[in-house]
């Protein structure tokens, strides 16, 4: 693991210790590799989205109401 020294808003450091104190981490480094593994999740997911809206884009608009769309899908899903 790599070490880091970083330099951190008071009020940030703050928040850190309390997590810390309150044992929601073991310590503020925990905490902090935690924030950035769930930051770094919030990034694939928000590609993952683009990209499923860069696809349907592509794939042209529908002329269908909304009431014959949500008809197609529950035949679909037999509901």
């Amino acid at each position: 693991m790599s070490r880091q020294s970083i330099t951190l808003a008071n009020q940030n450091d703050e928040w850190l210790k309390q997590q810390v104190a309150n044992e929601e981490f073991t310590s503020k480094s925990e905490a902090v590799n935690y924030l950035i593994k769930q930051a770094r999740e919030q990034d694939a997911y928000v590609e993952f989205v683009r990209m499923k809206i860069e696809k349907a884009e592509k794939s042209g608009f529908s002329t269908k109401t909304k009431e014959e769309l949500l008809a197609e899908i529950k035949k679909k899903l037999n509901v």
